[in-house]
């Protein structure tokens, strides 16, 4: 395959019978994916999505049909260097527990006979992509990283040697609600800065908007029932299976759509955790204001306090701690589950983690109506 930063992929007519099955897994399917784009196949479990995917890196070798990527006959190529070639990230990380975090993200880029020197760079530049302190985690064995953790070491992994497609089987599928959300997030950052060939498998229908810039819904066999941007297959569903998978509500699913970085954010009244209470208090008379957003020395959101808490002096350990935010990636509807989480405005950061504003209730509402009002017309 070429050296380049993405390339397309092109399935014609691919079937995968396995001995013994009266039908095939996959019946024919056929496909283009564009260069630079997140692809995801999303349908019911048992459908064929997972195996027409690992069909395209030769996990599982297909029965029949022609896969081209780059360009470049996929099933002529020697079966390992195209697996080193594809990155691949998986649900649970998949990583080898008795390996650090550094041999673990280092694993291809070895394999590939990298010099030693330009591997250790490569590992350090990975961590940091993916929001790890090279420092603190290099050394970490897999048993020692939360699930999220994990879970970014993996799409770590899966990029060090800078592969211009990445397949993704279910990536953030075991973790909570909230650490998912974050990947997400996470994942549109790097895809918005690396501009790789995605192909990304999940049952989750607004994880496919959220995250595709194309959605196949695929039935039995891997039947392509619908193939087209999050914003048409919402508007028009192309039979009742599709609007079955959209569900009832697609104005809201809309939000899925629309990125915070896409409205006018609000403002906390900020202090750092080293000013004084009543500096803190004065300014929030001034504004009329009853909450203000504590932030640590690198502009961080710490903890929620109200005026009543400010007779102390020092701002150390008072508050309420801030829980879900959301990021400039993050969706409205991320925005909105933040809201209703936390009671109040959610808190919204940049790419470092500082903030970056805030998300009121009235906003989202407002947008909500002017989207059902589109979608009614």
């Amino acid at each position: 395959m070429p050296e380049q930063t993405s390339v397309g992929i092109e399935l014609a007519d691919v079937t995968k019978r396995y001995p013994g099955s009266r039908e095939p897994a996959v019946d024919g399917f056929t496909m283009t994916i564009n260069p630079g784009e997140t692809t995801i196949f999303v349908g019911p479990s048992g459908c064929g999505k997972t195996t027409t995917m690992r069909m395209i890196n030769r996990l599982i070798e297909p029965t029949s049909g022609r896969i081209v990527i780059g360009g470049d006959d996929a099933l002529s190529l020697d079966a390992d260097d195209l697996r080193r070639r594809i990155g691949y990230a998986i649900q649970q990380a998949g990583l080898f527990p008795h390996l650090t975090v550094a041999q673990n993200v280092g694993v291809v880029p070895g394999l590939l006979k990298w010099p030693k020197k330009r591997i250790e760079a490569r590992v350090e530049e990975m961590l940091s992509l993916v929001g790890l302190e090279p420092e603190e985690f290099l050394r970490r064995y897999p048993r020692q990283l939360s699930g999220g953790q994990q879970q970014r070491v993996g799409v770590a992994r899966a990029l060090a040697a800078d592969p211009p497609v990445l397949l993704m089987d279910e990536p953030f599928g075991a973790v909570d609600p909230i650490t998912r959300g974050n990947l997400q997030d996470e994942l549109l950052r790097l895809q918005a800065e690396l501009h790789k060939t995605i192909v990304f498998v999940t049952h989750d229908f607004d994880e496919a908007v959220k995250l595709g810039d194309r959605i196949a819904v695929l039935g039995d066999r891997s039947r392509i029932l619908q193939y087209d941007t999050p914003e048409a297959i919402l508007a028009n569903p192309a039979d009742d299976t599709v609007a079955g998978f959209v569900g009832a509500g697609a104005s809201l699913k809309q939000l899925t759509l629309l990125r915070v970085r896409d409205i006018v954010l609000g403002s906390a009244i900020t202090a750092s955790v080293e000013e004084a209470p009543s500096s803190v208090r004065q300014r929030m008379a001034t504004e009329g204001r009853k909450f203000a957003l504590v932030l640590d020395n690198r502009r961080r959101p710490l903890r929620w306090v109200h005026d009543r808490q400010l007779g102390g002096a020092s701002l150390a350990g008072i508050g309420r701690p801030v829980g879900d935010v959301v990021s400039t990636q993050s969706t409205l509807q991320d925005a909105l589950e933040a809201i209703l989480t936390e009671g109040g405005d959610a808190v919204v950061t940049g790419p470092r983690g500082e903030y970056a504003g805030t998300v009121q209730l009235d906003t989202v509402v407002a947008k909500i109506r002017e989207l059902r009002e589109e979608h009614q017309s």
